[in-house]
């Protein structure tokens, strides 16, 4: 992946002063770690939309299955200004080739989640942004979170991991993908896969495995559903300890008893959360290379993302 892969990022959380106070969010992981790595494609609804800056406060309003956006005190009812907003840029997005989308949480336009939803001064409900739900319907498979939730290790690195996976499938595509380079792409895939969903892993390998059955494009189109919507799943410590044990089966003949024994303390430390994910996958991804284990060495639940992230040392 040598250019820089590129996600939607609300403006605020670059530093840009467009919120309706005349201020910024800044994140400096976004922009200082995330941006080394990524493309940040900045995106301001309500300045896009044509708001001033500052402007009024605003929030949504109704029914909460389809709120408006509100003014707080003139009344102005700015609904259809955004909606308008949305159809054009979605459809300007489409060029951006997009691999996610970082909003900003609470905001009644980019807020993904518990969005407020007001009626006769009083919050009845929580909802999406005007622009954040769009942006979902228009590309439901894309990878979408908050920054707010980035905080967590998990699912920051359950984001980031979808993004660099949601990258490579997009190359794959892009490289004119036929039926063998599809087992081809499963076969490197299935261990991450089994990571985040082993119900969806066999899904997407029966699929694979129907060579004929289905036309090209319907076929792929599958796949992509079967696999976004797998690594959309978290990957929990018990799904990442199966899968540490099936890698460690690889080596039942090739291992000293001490080296297995050590394989299993590290795996077992993982499990109780004592070391992070880091430390038995540096004794595998080491013992991989040791022994030629070239199907291994292929896996990317090994290396799904740069290492200067870090997103697998957390315990």
């Amino acid at each position: 992946m040598t250019e820089p892969i590129a996600i939607g990022v609300s403006s605020c959380l670059l530093g840009e002063k467009v919120r309706y106070n005349g201020e910024h969010k800044l994140d400096r992981y976004i922009t200082e770690t995330l941006g080394r790595f990524f493309s940040l494609v900045p995106v301001c609804p309500e300045v896009g939309c044509g708001l001033p800056i500052p402007r009024e406060p605003m929030r949504l309003e109704g029914d909460p299955s389809a709120p408006r956006l509100m003014t707080i005190s003139t009344r102005i009812d700015l609904t259809d200004r955004m909606t308008a907003f949305c159809e054009t840029k979605l459809k300007e997005l489409e060029q951006a080739d997009l691999c996610g989308f970082i909003f900003k949480e609470g905001s009644p336009s980019s807020g993904l989640r518990r969005v407020g939803v007001y009626r006769e001064q009083k919050r009845i409900a929580h909802g999406s942004g005007l622009f954040a739900a769009a942006f979902v319907r228009h590309f439901p498979l894309l990878p979408v979170e908050e920054e707010g939730r980035l905080s967590d290790p998990a699912v920051r690195e359950n984001f980031i991991e979808r993004v660099f996976c949601c990258r490579r499938w997009k190359n794959f595509l892009r490289q004119g993908c036929d039926r063998g380079g599809l087992v081809e792409f499963h076969a490197d895939h299935k261990l991450l896969q089994m990571a985040h969903s082993p119900q969806l892993c066999r899904e997407m390998g029966a699929l694979v495995g129907q060579p004929g059955e289905l036309e090209h494009g319907e076929l792929f189109r599958r796949y992509e559903t079967l696999l976004m919507r797998a690594m959309a799943l978290p990957a929990t410590v018990g799904k990442h300890t199966n899968v540490l044990m099936h890698i460690m089966g690889y080596f039942k003949r090739q291992l000293a008893d001490r080296e297995k024994a050590e394989l299993l303390v590290a795996i077992e430390q993982y499990h109780q959360l004592t070391v992070p994910l880091i430390v038995p996958l540096t004794l595998l991804k080491h013992y991989a290379h040791t022994c030629g284990q070239q199907y291994l060495q292929r896996q990317v639940y090994l290396n799904p993302h740069p290492t200067e992230l870090m997103l697998r040392n957390h315990a």
